[in-house]
């Protein structure tokens, strides 16, 4: 089992950044990769970005492409994501996920890929 645990969410005003936390604990080494994901009120969830456990992968969507950053500390066992240039579109909780093996190109955006899931961490942005 892995557990996930988010921070780093909050207010911010558009045009500012946050940067999320999720650190990973329990069997870290079967983790693959870990993704961010995003729900919106009366949306669904979405994928972000994702990025490999070993190796450079990493995928976003377009949506943040050029604005959110992924990266990983491996000696902390945790995963940031660094988001500047945030829009009130951005509000949403953002959650953190792990898996232990999928196809990029074809899994990485879908939510059923993958078998841990953080709680979830608010952010907020006001225009």
């Amino acid at each position: 089992q892995v557990q996930l645990v988010e921070s780093g969410g909050g207010l911010v005003q558009a045009g500012g950044s946050l940067r999320l936390s999720c650190a990973a604990s329990g069997r870290t080494s079967s983790i693959y990769a870990m993704g961010w994901f995003r729900q919106a009120p009366g949306k669904e969830r979405e994928a972000a970005a994702a990025i490999s456990w070993r190796g450079g992968t990493i995928y976003y969507a377009d949506s943040v492409k050029g604005r959110f950053t992924i990266s990983r500390d491996n000696a902390k066992n945790t995963v940031y994501l660094q988001m500047n240039s945030l829009k009130p579109e951005d509000t949403a909780v953002y959650y953190c996920a792990a898996d232990k093996s999928f196809v990029w190109t074809t899994d990485w955006k879908r939510i059923n890929t993958y078998d841990y899931w953080g709680q979830g961490t608010q952010v907020t942005v006001s225009s």
